[in-house]
């Protein structure tokens, strides 16, 4: 057999021997990072010792020396952090809620969102309007002065990729309460981005249009919300009292956290691998990002232990401020403008089991990459979608052409979690979350040796 593989003609021969040593290689990687693997006990001391990690908060210069210790202790070649101007918003103590109907107050479960302006030390109490969609706020418009908003606009549960229905409600919560704003409304509450079993409010940013007035802004539990909307439907006209001391405070400075793996023959060509160290507030920020982190730490640390010497520069960033501001993704494409990359690849959907890849990358490239898919297969991954890349590497293919990509695991429970209480190491699998290290370690493998 080897003799007619041979006579058949070389470049068989060598397409063989290519799959197999690939084989082997990837093998070795994934061998290392499940036997060895350092992701699990990375993430508990980030969880548990640095905590939630708000933007310009203390825990986040916490979060960027664990990042540079544990980048150290994985075998980095180097180290460095890279300032960047990022925004300074506290929540400034417990949020409140209580719906009154029928001279009763019953306690609402929510949550400020990041960046809404304070209620004042007073709250607020006004009557609700409930509201399913933004063309229903058209068409009630001019019944909103001196009321609250209630969007109670649901996940749409038929669609199977949970992004897609964040995707299609989260609106709501970034545009939501200028758009109300706009026509005299005095304070909004969002449902929930969230489709869970549970009561616990989803925070997560939002944006005012600087035309119209700024009003505090809430998220609700989703049984709340349907509580909430119940007691409209029931009783015509209710009122809700709303209280937050949240504000802004001057800009700061934080910091990216980079190590990398110097490249033996193009030391200045990099691909680039990452997650975002900062997190929302209400719990450890677990699987938004701190599974992303330590996946991407992982990588390095798996390649460094099997003594494999990368062609290229493999670079590991852990972005500041990707959920405020996006301040650290801004410089890092500042600083890219004058780098060659090959790739720009993060995990910013969760430690659960991997299922894709999603790259957005021109489409004879992207054929190229679907041909190692059966190299991945073993371990979870059974595709390479096209696409948008994530939150912190897609300006690099916008602005600079840059490949960039995002690992996609299974989306089912992500939204149970995401920028809630739940978010926390205990609803990590260290299975799951080993395995998602391995496919994007055997991914930059394949990049380094191959190219785009």
């Amino acid at each position: 057999m080897f003799r007619l593989l041979f006579t058949a003609g070389s470049v068989l021969f060598s397409s063989l021997l290519f799959a197999q040593s690939d084989t082997v290689m990837i093998r070795k990687i994934a061998d290392e990072i499940l036997v060895n693997s350092k992701a699990y006990s990375n993430l508990h001391t980030l969880t548990k010792t640095v905590g939630p990690r708000l933007s310009g908060s203390a825990q986040t210069y916490k979060a960027e020396q664990w990042g540079v210790q544990t980048l150290k202790n994985s075998g980095a070649d180097k180290v460095y952090l890279q300032e960047c101007k990022i925004p300074h918003w506290v929540r400034g103590g417990k949020d409140e809620a209580r719906l009154i109907a029928k001279g009763k107050e019953t306690p609402l479960n929510v949550i400020a969102l990041g960046n809404s302006v304070s209620t004042g030390q007073k709250g607020i109490t006004a009557p609700v309007v409930l509201i399913q969609s933004f063309a229903e706020l058209e068409s009630r418009k001019g019944e909103l002065k001196g009321k609250i908003v209630f969007y109670n606009y649901k996940f749409n549960v038929k669609l199977v990729n949970t992004f897609k229905a964040y995707s299609d409600a989260v609106p709501y919560r970034v545009d939501g309460a200028s758009r109300a704003a706009k026509y005299g409304a005095v304070a909004t509450i969002v449902r929930s981005m969230s489709h869970s079993t549970d009561n616990d409010p989803h925070t997560g940013a939002m944006v005012y249009n600087d035309t119209f007035p700024k009003v505090p802004t809430f998220a609700i539990g989703l049984w709340d919300a349907d509580k909430l909307a119940s007691a409209i439907q029931e009783n015509g006209a209710v009122n809700v009292y709303l209280k937050t001391n949240a504000h802004a405070l001057p800009d700061t400075v934080g910091y990216n956290v980079i190590g990398e793996l110097t490249g033996t023959e193009f030391p200045n060509e990099y691909i680039m691998v990452g997650g975002h160290l900062d997190s929302w507030d209400p719990a450890e920020g677990a699987h938004d990002d701190g599974a992303g982190c330590v996946h991407s730490i992982e990588v390095l640390r798996a390649l460094k232990a099997i003594g494999y010497k990368p062609r290229h520069t493999i670079r590991v960033v852990l972005f500041t401020d990707e959920e405020n501001a996006s301040g650290g993704s801004t410089k890092y494409l500042q600083a890219a403008t004058h780098e060659k990359h090959l790739l720009a690849l993060e995990s910013d959907a969760g430690g659960f089991t991997p299922r894709a890849f999603r790259v957005n990358i021109e489409s004879d490239k992207l054929e190229k990459m679907r041909q190692w898919v059966p190299l991945l297969q073993e371990y979870g991954v059974y595709e390479i979608l096209s696409g948008s890349g994530g939150a912190d590497v897609d300006s690099l293919k916008i602005k600079l052409g840059i490949p960039a990509g995002e690992l996609l695991p299974d989306s089912q429970r992500y939204f149970d979690y995401h920028h809630a209480a739940g978010d926390v190491f205990e609803h990590v699998n260290k299975r799951e979350l080993e395995l998602g290290a391995v496919n994007m370690a055997a991914l930059i493998y394949l990049v380094d040796k191959y190219g785009l």
